[in-house]
Parts: structure tokens; C-alpha cells; sequence
């Protein structure tokens, strides 16, 4: 089993990038952020604040979460209910980082991604998220972490969403980071991990650099 880890800021291009990138090396992918989202989504479903630490255990408790690892079919569950649309919303958006500063659904993210890998029929998944170079995967045959300058990635995350105020996505950035980094530095590459800065190349290059790193470190 490959596994490839991708560490990166919001707006870096995680989780386009990482798909492709699965997509061209026959691999599968694994989005861990959706896992925060949908459990968001469920907590604001059933009117639970995500802040609340004790209430958001309890409801983890019976999370019905699936998720396909396939890169070519999206599909993100919460019990019946097909959640891919929804937990990209931005209330979701701005409620997510509750979750993921939780410990305990933390710790729960981590040994459901491991489980998710191990049984997910691939010869490889890549991994995409905040903390899968140290934390989640830190023995992956690939750890990388994709970065981007501020402005670069305020500007791609304005452009995910048609009409959106660049000033509201600059302070939604702003505070996201600042949010996640008190649970993991997203910034500074741990011994071992590979640095990709995707401020001043394109989208294909930037697949491209992860193609190839993964190809020379696992002789694909």
C-alpha cells in the first residue's frame, strides 16, 4: 500500500490537486477534511452548536459517515443522505473549524482515515488535509506539504464561489488559519516532507510536481 500525504493551508489547491494527482497514478483519494464538514453539517442539522466539545462526543458516538475513495465519484454520506453538495455551503464553511479543533473528533478523523486506506482496494490512496504529514500518516511512502503565498490562495478561494466579496474571503482565510493553527502548523515542513509551492505555477504543473515525487519515491 502507497500512501501519499498532503499537508496545506486553505486555498493551497489540496484537495483539486490531490485528486488529480490520484486520478494519473491509478491510485484512490481520501478528502479528510469532508470527514469535519459532514459531522458539521449533522451537528447543525440536528441543531447541536459545534462549539459544544461534550454534545459533539456524544453525537460521534453514532456518526453514519461513509465517504467513496474512488476520485472520479464524489460522494460524501451521512446515513441516506448524500452530503457532498451540502458540506461545502459556506455556513459549513464557517462553522467547520469547531469541529476540527476538537481533540476527540480528531483522534476519531485519524483512525477512521487509516481504516478507510487499509480496506480501500487501491495499490495507493492519496491523502489530503491538515495534519497528514505528522499526525495521521507520518509513515506515508510520500509526505508532502503544498503551500502557497497568502494572496495567491485568498484569491483562488474568492474565485470558488461566483460573487463572492474578496475583503470576505481575505478575513474567512485569515481566521480559518489562524483557527487551525492552534491545533497544527500547516506552515512549516516537518523532517521529511517535500515542499510544493503552488504560488506561481499552474494547476497542471503543480499536479505534475506531485505526480512525479510520488513516482521517484515509490518507483512507480
Amino acid at each position: 500500500m502507497i500512501v501519499v500525504a498532503i499537508d496545506g493551508p486553505a486555498g493551497s489547491g489540496k484537495s483539486s490537486v490531490a485528486r488529480t494527482a490520484a486520478t494519473q497514478l491509478g491510485f484512490g483519494f481520501l478528502d479528510t477534511g469532508a470527514a469535519y464538514r459532514a459531522l458539521t453539517w449533522w451537528a447543525l442539522d440536528r441543531g447541536i452548536d459545534p462549539s459544544d466539545e461534550r454534545a459533539i462526543a456524544v453525537l460521534l458516538e453514532t456518526f453514519p459517515y461513509a465517504i467513496s475513495l474512488d476520485p472520479a465519484r464524489e460522494r460524501v454520506s451521512v446515513g441516506e443522505v448524500d452530503v457532498a453538495v451540502a458540506i461545502r455551503h459556506p455556513q459549513i464553511s464557517l462553522a467547520v473549524s469547531a469541529i476540527a479543533q476538537n481533540l476527540r473528533v480528531r483522534e476519531w478523523m485519524k483512525e477512521s482515515a487509516r481504516t478507510l486506506v487499509t480496506n480501500s482496494g487501491f495499490p495507493g490512496v492519496v491523502a489530503e488535509g491538515r495534519d497528514m504529514t505528522t499526525v495521521v500518516f507520518p509513515d506515508a511512502s510520500t509526505r508532502i506539504l503544498l503551500t502557497a503565498r497568502e494572496d495567491v490562495r485568498i484569491k483562488r478561494r474568492a474565485g470558488e464561489v461566483a460573487g463572492r466579496d474578496l475583503a470576505e474571503t481575505t478575513a474567512s482565510v485569515r481566521e480559518r488559519d489562524a483557527k487551525d493553527s492552534n491545533v497544527v502548523d500547516f506552515f512549516t515542513a516537518a523532517p521529511g516532507v517535500t515542499v510544493v509551492d503552488s504560488s506561481d505555477i499552474s494547476f497542471s504543473e503543480t499536479v505534475s510536481a506531485i505526480v512525479d515525487i510520488v513516482r521517484a519515491g515509490s518507483d512507480l
